[in-house]
C-alpha cells in the first residue's frame, strides 16, 4: 500500500492538515488500513524534503496546512497512470513456512495446511459477512469500502486455492523423498546467486 501517493493524491485536491489528511484516506479506503498520526507526519515530512508538498500556515486553532506543488502534482499524474508491479522477491510468509515445513523430516505437512486452511475459511466467511457500517449505503465511502473488502475476499479466496494446490502437489511425494537433512557442505562468505525464473525470462523478452 502506497501512503505516500495516496497522500499527495488527497492533496492534489486541496490543502489539508494531518488529521484531516488521515479521516480523507479513511475516507477512500473504508478505514480498512487506518494510519496513525505520527505515520502521516512523518510521511509529509519527506515529501517536503523530497519537494513534493510545502508547509503552509497554520489557522486559528494551531492546524498547519500542507500544499502540494507542481512536482507533487506530476507525482500523482504518475501514479495514477502507471500499473502496480509486484516485486518478484517478495516474501510470502505462508508459502515460506510450507515450503520449508515441506522439507523439515517428521513434520506433518498435512495438519500445517489444515491449520492454515481453517483459519483461512473463517477470515473468508467474516469478511463476505461484513457490513458497511457508515451512514449512507449508496455513498462514494460505501464504494471505496466494497473495493477494498472486495479485493481481501478476493485475495482470501486465492490463498484457499493455492493451499488446496498445494496440499495436492505434496501428496504426490512419498514423505521420506521430501525431507531435507542438514548439509555437510560448507557454503562459501557472500551471497548466494539468484537463480533464473521463467518470469524473469518473461520479462527480458
Amino acid at each position: 500500500m502506497s501512503v505516500r501517493q495516496s497522500l499527495l493524491a488527497i492533496l492534489d485536491q486541496g490543502p489539508c492538515y494531518g488529521y484531516q489528511l488521515r479521516h480523507e484516506f479513511d475516507r477512500r479506503t473504508g478505514s480498512t488500513w487506518p494510519l496513525n498520526v505520527g505515520q502521516i507526519y512523518n510521511t509529509l515530512e519527506r515529501l517536503e524534503r523530497d519537494g513534493l508538498v510545502a508547509r503552509g500556515d497554520a489557522d486559528e486553532q494551531g492546524h498547519v496546512y500542507w500544499e502540494i506543488t507542481d512536482a507533487g502534482s506530476a507525482e500523482v499524474s504518475e501514479w495514477l497512470s502507471s500499473p502496480v508491479v509486484r516485486a518478484q522477491a517478495t516474501r510470502d510468509e505462508l508459502a515460506i513456512k510450507l515450503a520449508v515445513a515441506a522439507t523439515l523430516p517428521g513434520v506433518d505437512v498435512a495438519a500445517v495446511i489444515q491449520t492454515q486452511r481453517r483459519a483461512s475459511l473463517s477470515q473468508l466467511q467474516s469478511l463476505q459477512r461484513a457490513k458497511y457500517a457508515g451512514s449512507d449505503p449508496e455513498g462514494p465511502e460505501e464504494l471505496a469500502w466494497a473495493l477494498v473488502v472486495d479485493s481481501m475476499i478476493f485475495a482470501t479466496e486465492a490463498e484457499v486455492r493455492w493451499l488446496d494446490h498445494t496440499e495436492q502437489r505434496l501428496s504426490l511425494h512419498p514423505k521420506h523423498a521430501m525431507g531435507l537433512e542438514l548439509t555437510a557442505d560448507r557454503p562459501k562468505r557472500g551471497r548466494p546467486a539468484r537463480a533464473e525464473t521463467a518470469l524473469a525470462g518473461t520479462e527480458r523478452g
